[in-house]
């Protein structure tokens, strides 16, 4: 299918650069299996969801990712790198994104950091292990493990997302906007963004409601953000991502199916995992590993009923998930719907609770 069917106009000003207040008072557009659509709320969500459906949420936690170094040993100039980490591989080893990366080889050494601070047992440094395709470089740091971990967080900033950062600095605020109330499995370096839209009294009230829920981890890597250069979808190769379903989890989300209970995905990065751990018999079964599923028009949906999920980007992996879950014309209508009704999009915007396409 041509990329260029995904695209559209969206007008700057609809663009969110802060989340809602409060979380709850955020649009939710409801575009039903017919492709009716209906305006709401984030706060109604309770009443559109039955008791003994199933919210399945993403529990991973975005790290400071974003890092400022520089080149060092090699000449008499230390050239500026910017890397955004993407992919964990080892204890020691990222892949990242990097501004800069024609100025490095496999074997040279980067210092992370204003001015080179000193980080735990010594500097933030790393040797670039390789160099790959697009701007990617694999680094294997010299602290290892929860060492690393905090040194990156000493050194780190948030990174938000290309269409935000470009349009304001990112400061203290992002640093709980920009995670969910369910993060704890740190290692993402975005969010899962339909997350964004909940707060304890929401999760009260669906509680109160009868709807459960259950979490998974996914670590969302930088390459969500990355624009489809392909022209088909067919020649599109899409980015690896690290995720977990326990085997607890995965048998309570199958008994709640036969009890009749819908599963509900908080973002499509819930709904790439959980179609990832589910067989063609509708199985859900444990899952650790990484997954490079990319879903598109003509996908059959294996373990998702339903899914909330902010607006996302033209042309975008995403834009095409949510085409093959309710169907391309229909969601062509709803952004069009969205646009024309001021729904504000991406990371800090609104959301849309989806129903799959009629057959």
């Amino acid at each position: 299918m041509r990329v260029d069917a995904f695209d559209f106009d969206l007008p700057e000003r609809l663009i969110a650069l802060r989340p809602a207040e409060p979380r709850e008072s955020a649009r939710l557009l409801a575009v039903d299996g017919a492709g009716s659509f209906g305006d709401r709320h984030i706060a109604d969500l309770p009443s559109l969801l039955q008791p003994g459906d199933v919210l399945v949420f993403n529990d991973t936690r975005v790290i400071p990712a974003q890092l400022e170094g520089r080149r060092i040993g090699r000449g008499d100039t230390e050239p500026s790198i910017g890397a955004t980490l993407h992919q964990r591989i080892e204890p020691d080893v990222w892949k990242a994104f990097v501004r800069g990366s024609r100025k490095l080889k496999a074997g040279d050494r980067v210092s992370f950091g204003e001015h080179g601070n000193v980080c735990l047992a010594g500097s933030l440094d790393a040797e670039v292990r390789e160099v790959g395709i697009e701007g990617e470089i694999t680094f294997a740091f010299d602290l290892s493990g929860p060492a690393l971990d905090e040194a990156i967080a000493n050194v780190g900033a948030i990174p938000l997302p290309p269409y935000i950062a470009s349009k304001r600095d990112v400061d203290e605020r992002d640093r709980c906007d920009y995670q969910t109330i369910h993060a704890r499995e740190e290692g993402a370096v975005a969010a899962p963004t339909a997350g964004l839209h909940f707060t304890d009294e929401l999760v009260s009230a669906l509680d109160q409601r009868g709807v459960a829920r259950e979490y998974l981890t996914l670590h969302v890597g930088a390459g969500t953000f990355l624009p489809v250069k392909a022209d088909t979808t067919e020649a599109h190769r899409m980015h690896s991502e690290n995720g977990r379903i326990e085997p607890a989890t995965a048998e309570r989300l199958n008994e709640a199916r036969r009890r009749g209970g819908r599963i509900v995905a908080v973002g499509t990065t819930s709904l790439r995992l959980l179609e990832s751990a589910t067989g063609e018999d509708g199985i859900v079964r444990p899952f650790a590993g990484s997954t490079d599923i990319f879903i598109t028009p003509g996908y059959r949906f294996r373990a998702v009923d339903r899914l909330l999920t902010n607006f996302h980007l033209p042309r975008s992996t995403l834009f095409m998930l949510v085409s093959a879950f309710s169907g391309f014309e229909t969601m062509r209508r709803a952004y069009a719907h969205a646009i024309t009704e001021e729904y504000r999009f991406y990371s800090y915007g609104d959301a849309c609770l989806l129903d799959p396409a009629l057959p």
